[in-house]
């Protein structure tokens, strides 16, 4: 039987991009699904979702939502693309603190016996290797992440807090960089995938690209991190963070070449420039803890991640807001 079968689960930010895969997830389980609406639709319609109106930053809207509820996704929180590392990100960091404590504290008063939040790979220090989770506090984070890693590693704190005062268990999670279908592809925010995809698609000319291309990444398609969070609250202890990655890297110059690839975009005026925010130059980090407690490992490849995410978007981008 399924962990989640008849479950009350609710799910934060169930209308956006990481919640409405993590509801996907939960639909095979026999979850009985609760999901908050703010101002955002829902993506996915299907009459086994329950939805409340609420508005998070309002401590009896999350009571309400939390009420009854066994197990919280918390993937509620702001967007905010290359404004972490340049410009002004406390909106998102503030958005994050908020919506996180307001959350934590109704599910403390409505005795929920799980939680799931986001940390982040962007709490980790500098490291030219795959980082393990014990080196998480090991030195400061890489100074563009001095605001937003931080942020996220506050966020783990508050979980240990919680946990140690209720007995609920908090799975924390430490996810790479994500993309797939339903990502933002807003030009003000969105993320270095949906951002080359979205120009390759438009046939955007001069083809900018931030940095060097030479920036490595761990990028893990979506389907892959909400099927790892899904496994988190079954299977991890509480507050022993794992990483959630695909494991392998890549550089920023091999996605430009695939994305043109499979956007047929070939004659492309490939421009890098490195005046640009791009933040930490390597990121990897070791996902051996999620396959030896979790079993997790990814399902979808790279490249036939990417390939279905320029699909994806081509055939809608029409209907995006």
């Amino acid at each position: 039987m399924s962990f989640y079968k008849d479950k009350v689960v609710l799910v934060t930010g169930g209308s956006g991009f990481v919640g409405t895969h993590i509801i996907q997830e939960l639909l095979k389980t026999g979850a009985k699904i609760r999901v908050p609406l703010h101002k955002r639709p829902m993506i996915i319609q299907d009459d086994r979702i329950e939805t409340v109106q609420a508005d998070l930053t309002l401590q009896a809207d999350c009571l309400a939502a939390a009420k009854g509820v066994d197990y919280v996704f918390h993937a509620a929180g702001a967007v905010a693309a290359a404004g972490v590392t340049s410009g002004n990100p406390m909106s998102a960091i503030n958005a994050n603190l908020i919506l996180t404590a307001q959350m934590f504290e109704a599910a403390w008063s409505e005795k929920v016996k799980g939680f799931l939040v986001f940390s982040s790979s962007t709490g980790y220090p500098v490291a030219d290797y795959p980082i393990k989770e014990e080196e998480f506090w090991s030195a400061p984070t890489h100074d563009s992440y001095f605001g937003y890693g931080w942020m996220r590693r506050y966020l783990e704190r508050m979980g240990e807090f919680v946990a140690s005062k209720t007995g609920m268990k908090v799975a924390i999670v430490r996810p790479t960089a994500v993309y797939g279908r339903y990502d933002n592809f807003d030009p003000l925010t969105s993320h270095v995938i949906p951002a080359l995809i979205r120009k390759a698609v438009e046939r955007m000319t001069p083809y900018e690209v931030w940095g060097t291309g030479e920036e490595i990444r761990d990028f893990l398609h979506v389907s892959d991190l909400a099927r790892g969070c899904v496994l988190m609250l079954e299977k991890c202890e509480s507050c022993d963070p794992i990483n959630i990655g695909y494991g392998k890297v890549v550089e920023i110059k091999e996605i430009v070449g695939a994305i043109l690839q499979a956007a047929g975009y070939d004659n492309a005026d490939i421009r890098f420039n490195s005046s640009k925010p791009t933040a930490i130059p390597v990121r990897m980090v070791d996902t051996s803890k999620a396959k030896r407690i979790l079993g997790f490992e990814p399902q979808l490849s790279f490249e036939d991640g990417l390939k279905d995410t320029v699909e994806w978007y081509i055939k809608n981008k029409d209907s995006l807001v």
